[in-house]
């Protein structure tokens, strides 16, 4: 039996965590174009995404959390995951390029 402790940092480990960072699609390099924050979706220059089946394109995305905008200006080099939801083509995870 786990101790009471072992739980509870267990449990802050779980929900410390972002939930965009959980994903299984694999990251691709982009550059921002821009960012619209009202709209909650992000212009990036994206490398061939093989999962979707994409060539190399200029493309707006949703984003998963609108949180992620708070991250990226344009200009800036980044690694994304995206998978086509219901609402479209989502950005679920982003990072700085080199991170």
């Amino acid at each position: 039996m786990k101790s009471l402790q072992a739980i509870a940092a267990s449990l802050l480990i779980a929900i410390s965590a972002p939930l965009y960072a959980q994903t299984t699609a694999p990251m691709t390099s982009a550059e921002v174009r821009k960012v619209d924050k009202d709209a909650k979706k992000i212009t990036l220059r994206h490398e061939q995404i093989k999962s979707l089946d994409m060539p190399a394109m200029t493309m707006v995305f949703q984003v998963r959390e609108p949180a992620m905008l708070e991250q990226v200006k344009a200009g800036d080099k980044v690694r994304f995951s995206a998978e086509k939801l219901d609402a479209g083509y989502t950005v679920m995870h982003i990072e700085m390029e080199g991170r």
